[in-house]
């Protein structure tokens, strides 16, 4: 347990065969872990979760960002495993929504799983149920829109009352209104829905630091909470998220982001790199181009890293620009007019120091760090921070968004393929050799275990005992061994909450 990391993560608990039997998330890896293997609890354990225990013979851990990332991991594979302990999620349980129904004569803003093809325009998925309400309800205050079910009533003069329980001004808004003055409101709340509209956070922070001063702490307690309600809410989750939205770009933007950075021309074509990795393992980086503003996926590319082995970002920064930019080189390609770099200087220093190796010379680069979204030069320029609500900043995100979600896609995709083929290693008498011509022939794991006997015997190295013994080992049925003695006292207790599973 020593070496598990105490970050948000996921967690998955394997048979002697390698198959996932089930998948938990984490917001600290280690301490949840080492619960499963604490003796003290054991006599409180249920007897679902007893059976869980005694069937553990391995676990892996991948760690995440954050706890609403972890969510979203963990979701992710126990729709894909369908692990036989976990409850959770197996039901196609989906993140909400929020649906506003375009068809209606005073559109409301709804909750809902399900997207239809109807009028509506929905916005999300949201990980945070709690905290998406909560933003409902400040926005029917902020915006003066009708939520759920509520039904507004109209008058005799073709007005409409929304609300009964409110009066005239509490809001800020009239009670009263006209239809097409309501429908202004409704365009506005699902503007900030698209997150457009930063200025909103920005004015309840400084209202919050203005009630502050004035000693109206229960006041600036109240804002603090509304804020942070909001930012969760609308905070796009980065990992493992493939529908990820990337909202419309107009020239102005790219033509401000050329401005900001003192280029000679708008960055008309932009390539972003970000590096992936679990714990230094399965490192793999992600290049995507944007075209006039927008993703160009045809032109996204992955890497694999091949030059050494282990966890150092730098290293690997510089050897996936240096293999971009040379065969770029080598086929007479044009440059693009922008490389971002995800991170700060070490990250920019290795990418220029990617583009000397290989006699480049590199196009504009920049850096772009997450914690405070610095810009970062590779020369004696001082760091830049843009406005956030900047439309130059949140292009430059997006594009930065865009290159984490594809680099981490591809090593979620790398690991659960590794986990997979992990059945194997219990199979006696299968070297590296064989079983890289099984990988070969067959592609992978699931191809193998649908493959008869006579089959397997057609890959090089497999005579027909061995065949049909591999072919017996991946048709048993799953034994309920012990856990391992070494094992007790070092893997985590199942945490027993709503909505955790077994």
């Amino acid at each position: 347990m020593r070496h598990l990391s105490d970050k948000p993560g996921v967690y998955l608990m394997k048979d002697r065969l390698g198959r996932i039997i089930y998948v938990g998330k984490a917001k600290n890896l280690k301490k949840r872990v080492s619960t499963y293997f604490t003796p003290s609890r054991a006599m409180t354990w249920h007897p679902k979760i007893r059976a869980l225990i005694e069937t553990i013979a391995d676990f892996e851990t991948m760690e995440v960002k954050s706890e609403p990332e972890a969510l979203l991991l963990e979701g992710k594979l126990i729709k894909q495993w369908k692990p036989r302990y976990n409850t959770d999620f197996t039901d196609d349980k989906r993140f909400l929504l929020v649906r506003v129904d375009l068809g209606e004569e005073m559109p409301r803003i709804r909750l809902t799983r399900i997207k239809k093809d109807d009028r509506s325009r929905y916005f999300g998925p949201f990980a945070h149920s709690g905290l998406l309400r909560k933003t409902l309800a400040q926005m029917r205050r902020q915006f003066g829109v009708l939520l759920g079910d509520a039904t507004p009533q109209k008058q005799e003069d073709g007005t409409w009352k929304l609300y009964d329980d409110v009066r005239q001004d509490l809001y800020g808004f009239q009670n009263v209104t006209t239809a097409e003055n309501y429908r202004r409101r409704v365009d506005d709340a699902c503007t900030f829905l698209e997150g457009k509209s930063r200025e909103w956070l920005e004015t309840l922070r400084v209202e919050m630091t203005s009630a502050a001063g004035r000693q109206e702490f229960e006041k600036a307690a109240e804002l603090r909470d509304i804020v942070f309600a909001l930012e969760k809410t609308l905070a796009k989750t980065r990992k493992f998220e493939r529908d990820h939205p990337l909202g419309p770009t107009d020239d102005a933007a790219i033509v401000a982001l050329g401005e900001a950075l003192g280029m000679n021309l708008p960055p008309r074509t932009m390539e972003c790199f970000d590096i992936s990795h679990i714990s230094g393992t399965f490192v793999v980086a992600s290049m995507v181009h944007f075209a006039s503003g927008r993703p160009d996926k045809n032109n996204y590319r992955r890497f694999q890293i091949k030059s050494f082995i282990g966890n150092d970002d730098f290293r690997a920064m510089e050897e996936v620009v240096g293999r971009r930019y040379r065969r770029l080189k080598e086929e007479g390609k044009p440059m693009p007019d922008l490389v971002v770099i995800d991170g700060g200087r070490g990250q920019i220093g290795a990418a220029l120091k990617a583009f000397l190796a290989i006699e480049v010379e590199p196009p504009t680069l920049i850096g772009l760090a997450k914690k405070h979204e610095t810009i970062v030069f590779p020369d004696a320029r001082a760091p830049l921070n843009l406005p956030l609500n900047s439309p130059a900043l949140n292009l430059l995100q997006r594009l930065r968004d865009e290159a984490h979600r594809f680099a981490n896609t591809y090593n979620a995709d790398l690991r659960s393929r590794k986990i997979r083929e992990s059945v194997l290693d219990d199979f006696d008498g299968l070297g590296d050799v064989r079983r890289g011509a099984l990988m070969a022939h067959f592609g992978d794991i699931d191809r193998l275990k649908a493959a008869s006997a006579a089959e397997i015997r057609d890959v090089e190295g497999f005579g027909p005992k061995l065949a049909v013994e591999l072919y017996e080992f991946l048709h048993r049925p799953t034994p309920l061994p012990a856990l391992p003695a070494a094992a007790m006292g070092t893997v985590p207790p199942m945490d027993t909450g709503a909505g955790q599973g077994a």
